[in-house]
């Protein structure tokens, strides 16, 4: 029997009112294993009515206490890591190790959350002028929401929804419909970790949920990760509607390999992040730039055998590289741009089309594939393929490699690999990308720092986690305070001033 997946509102699991379903698959096979309820406006609005009565008492928490739930949180999760990351392997389709990444990199933000009384903390100035002292205090927002996409099922909403909650929000997730039962189960987590009933929902639904957080009057903040297209009108409508917003698409990272870099560890930078999680990943890199005909035909020619040798499993083999893709729709979308590859002109050294998983027949399956004499006006350049295929685009000179770089729509990550440091570090300067990797191929800034692209993979003025997590999710207000001093002053008619 296949299982049906609802929202959870109010602390506890809701089944779906509305009558639409979506099917969820088990990649590995192409079969329906679940059905998740698609919301209503009024299921997303008891969601909204259940965080709204919720916030103001969590809110009034001090901020150790909402520190000991993260804390709580961390310890449950850790617990529970190979049961939530057979959730996502069996839904998205990425290998158990690759799984349990994606929910490390969540719950190190979670850890950062657990700072929250120290990031909280605001500015003061005793003495700003005569008996006059002025502060500064960071208050929540009050309701906020995240609208996540199905290639980080855990690391995306703990991205969105640990900061939001921490700084005293009530948080409303509406996941991907793809793989929703990881968001689910972090739901339940949050509740055993002491999280008020309320204060984080799951809402599973399509762009009708999408529209409605966008156009709720009670939902102060939107976070979104997605492709491009819907990143700008999420921007567009959150806005519009007097919302902050945060909505990050998609990319197309290239990397750069010096005539001076170390060969091998380049092609396994390449291997890594070109394939690993059949390259369904925003920081995935897609576009191999070696700089030099001498530079380029010596990784191509080591790049073919290693993209021939993945070893493509099940996502419950822990010893292959990478599993199958997310669902038929994906697999498609990518064979179609190999196809069109072929059609431009590219050269295709590995050709993935025709690999077919022996008793998973009908599983969503592709193997390694690479192109090589790439050019920048072929579609399979221009756009983000997001699937296990990596294209060499040859560049003369440094300059013509870092112009590439620049000149691409996209802005999300980028590296380097050289072992000369002047170049570096020009690199990391002049390069208009909002993340770089110097010898890394897939340079995802740690909890701490701030994670956001430049360009047109990314819409809003602040980052995901790190510090400006804490300022999207607050609202800073400024106390100007004066005490009598015996200071006998009358009326004043001009502008205050300090002097």
């Amino acid at each position: 029997m296949v299982k049906e997946i609802g929202h959870f509102i109010g602390g506890k699991h809701v089944k779906g009112s509305s009558g639409r379903f979506a099917d969820v698959f088990n990649p590995n096979t192409g079969e329906v294993q679940a059905r998740v309820a698609l919301a209503s406006p009024a299921e997303l609005r008891a969601a909204v009515e259940n965080a709204k009565a919720a916030q103001p008492d969590w809110a009034a928490k001090n901020p150790q206490v909402r520190a000991r739930v993260m804390m709580k949180f961390l310890e449950l999760a850790r617990t529970h890591a190979e049961e939530i990351a057979t959730l996502i392997s069996m839904e998205h389709g990425k290998t158990i190790p690759d799984a349990l990444g994606d929910l490390q990199r969540g719950v190190e933000v979670v850890e950062f959350a657990c700072g929250i009384p120290h990031l909280l903390k605001g500015e003061y100035t005793d003495g700003a002028g005569p008996g006059i002292d002025m502060y500064s205090m960071r208050q929540p927002l009050g309701l906020a929401a995240g609208i996540t996409p199905f290639n980080f099922p855990a690391m995306i909403p703990l991205w969105k929804a640990a900061p939001a909650i921490a700084c005293g929000n009530a948080f409303i997730l509406k996941p991907s419909e793809r793989d929703p039962s990881c968001p689910m189960r972090l739901a339940e987590l949050f509740l055993e970790a002491g999280l008020p009933p309320g204060i984080f929902n799951v809402v599973n639904g399509d762009k009708e949920a999408v529209d409605g957080i966008l156009d709720d009057p009670d939902i102060a903040a939107v976070g979104f990760v997605g492709s491009t297209p819907i990143a700008h009108y999420v921007y567009s409508r959150a806005t519009n509607n007097g919302k902050r917003a945060q909505c990050f698409g998609g990319a197309k990272n290239h990397m750069l390999i010096m005539p001076d870099a170390d060969m091998d560890k380049a092609v396994d930078a390449l291997i890594g992040a070109g394939y690993g999680s059949a390259g369904e990943r925003c920081m995935a890199i897609s576009v191999a730039v070696p700089v030099g005909e001498a530079t380029a035909n010596a990784l191509v020619e080591k790049l073919i055998p290693r993209v021939e040798k993945l070893k493509v499993g099940l996502s419950t083999d822990r010893e292959a590289d990478y599993g199958p893709l997310v669902t038929k729709q994906a697999l498609d979308r990518v064979v179609g741009y190999i196809d069109q590859g072929v059609k431009e002109g590219a050269t295709l050294k590995v050709d993935g089309r025709g690999f077919r998983m022996q008793g998973y027949e009908k599983g969503f399956f592709l193997g390694g594939t690479l192109f090589d004499n790439v050019t920048k006006d072929m579609k399979i350049y221009k756009e983000e393929i997001f699937g296990p295929v990596l294209s060499v685009v040859r560049a003369k000179t440094y300059d013509e490699g870092l112009k590439l770089v620049n000149d691409h729509e996209y802005g999300n990550g980028t590296a380097i690999f050289t072992r000369d440091g002047d170049t570096a570090r020009d690199f990391a300067s002049r390069c208009q990308i909002g993340m770089v990797g110097i010898n890394v191929p897939i340079p995802v800034p740690l909890a701490y720092h701030t994670f956001g692209g430049w360009k047109r993979s990314a819409f809003g003025d602040l980052n995901q986690h790190g510090p400006d997590s804490v300022r999207f999710y607050t609202k800073t207000k400024t106390v100007t305070a004066r005490w009598p001093s015996g200071i006998k002053e009358g009326a004043q008619f001009s502008i205050p001033t300090m002097r």
